[in-house]
């Protein structure tokens, strides 16, 4: 990605301090997300790295995780599976439960979401410390399928999350 659009999509994130908690600076993507241009570019930018790769399914991580996940799931002419937060999915499911940098939290999946064997790509907005994603990748890997890739808008890089990934190729797009 060139130097003057990653610099673009830095500038059209909002960030609110001191949000969802007190020392907390949460990186707003929804003022990226009303600006077409932006927009495009960030889910080319997400596509890009994966393309050729033999994608059958996207994961996208509740909720921003899911704004991204299916636009880059058509890209790549794959499905799309939501993975969500306790108690919102219908049909039999698993569930793991993972840290937070401020607490712990869990996310389900449907138990037929995923047939052993399939290649998936796993795509949210945010990498923090790692563990949402780690936890998602460990319970694709427990549903016989291999993750490919991890696939972020915003890394934290002070908060170390991609040492956590080291066995995954992780990528992202604006790093702070």
């Amino acid at each position: 990605m060139e130097a003057q659009c990653v610099e673009d999509l830095k500038a059209a994130i909002r960030e609110i301090s001191d949000w969802p908690k007190k020392g907390i600076l949460f990186y707003d993507v929804t003022t990226l997300l009303k600006k077409s241009d932006c927009f495009e570019q960030t889910v080319e930018a997400l596509t890009y790295p994966f393309r050729g790769m033999g994608i059958d399914l996207v994961l996208g991580i509740e909720a921003r995780g899911f704004i991204f996940a299916p636009p880059v799931a058509y890209a790549l002419k794959a499905g799309f599976v939501p993975v969500r937060k306790p108690g919102k999915l219908p049909a039999a499911k698993l569930q793991v439960e993972y840290e937070l940098e401020y607490g712990t939290d869990s996310l389900e999946i449907h138990q037929d979401a995923i047939v052993p064997g399939q290649r998936i790509l796993i795509v949210d907005d945010l990498i923090a410390t790692g563990g949402t994603a780690g936890a998602v990748a460990g319970l694709v890997e427990k549903m016989g399928a291999t993750v490919v890739g991890l696939d972020f808008v915003v890394e934290l890089t002070f908060l170390k999350g991609r040492d956590k990934l080291q066995k995954y190729n992780v990528h992202s797009l604006l790093k702070y």
